[in-house]
């Protein structure tokens, strides 16, 4: 009976979450993070790039490997994340080239570059990604959700705040119709526990996108990792908690 409560809370939330993201992310946040101007749009500028600061939530240190497990599709997933010692530049900024596979049962699935790069203030920011599906065979059958900020009207965005306070709500990145996730900040403390231990002091965010209005995606980040977990709270089910992280 307490499992059936705890699951009938699960889908409320995401029933209401569903509603409240949108209007959250499309308005003002309760306060005004850093890099944001007027309105809830980041503003870019790439002077102010000249001297990053590390943001312990997104860390981007060269040779960090991450590995998470899970679920997703139907299909249990390997994801490998690594953050190379590549750069891009994207807009007069130096950009972090992070390198994420997902496996399953050693056959890839879906393959991407991200682009990252952190600001003077300690935002990471999302300057866009290199992203494709395979089939059963290894042949790329989508690239779909891929996208270059500065390219084809696409802009960059916030993939991690400076100083994350519950009720920001910022966008992640934006590419009209092929990449427009936002983020809520619902909870900052606390522990949480993953295949990888138990850490603490964590941040947790709802993600939305109006191009999937009905799924709702809780992650968890924490200081020195990064995400340690990812839940769909609502659309098809898809989880991964982080099992290892290495570095060098």
């Amino acid at each position: 009976m307490k499992h059936h409560k705890i699951v009938l809370a699960i889908v409320a939330l995401a029933a209401v979450v569903a509603m409240a993201v949108p209007a959250f992310v499309s308005g003002a946040s309760v306060r005004t993070p850093k890099g944001y101007g007027s309105g809830n749009e980041p503003t870019f500028d790439p002077a102010n790039f000249g001297s990053p600061v590390d943001n312990p939530y997104f860390p981007l240190e060269p040779g960090t490997r991450s590995i998470l497990r899970g679920v997703k599709d139907g299909l249990t997933q390997t994801e490998r994340s690594t953050v190379t010692d590549r750069t891009k530049q994207i807009l007069g900024v130096t950009a972090t080239v992070i390198r994420d596979v997902s496996l399953h049962h050693g056959r890839p699935l879906e393959a991407t570059f991200d682009w990252y790069a952190a600001d003077n203030d300690g935002n990471v920011w999302y300057l866009g990604e290199d992203t494709k599906e395979f089939d059963a065979n290894g042949h790329v059958i989508s690239t779909e959700g891929s996208w270059e900020a500065g390219v084809d009207g696409a802009v960059p965005g916030i993939i991690m705040l400076a100083d994350p306070q519950v009720d920001d709500a910022y966008r992640q990145e934006f590419y009209a119709g092929h990449a427009e996730d936002q983020a809520w900040v619902v909870r900052t403390g606390g522990a949480f526990t993953v295949p990888y231990g138990t850490v603490h002091d964590v941040i947790r965010a709802l993600e939305w996108t109006r191009l999937e209005p009905n799924v709702v995606v809780l992650k968890v980040f924490a200081p020195g990792l990064g995400i340690v977990y990812e839940r769909t709270l609502s659309g098809s089910k898809e989880i991964a908690a982080l099992v290892s992280v290495s570095n060098g």
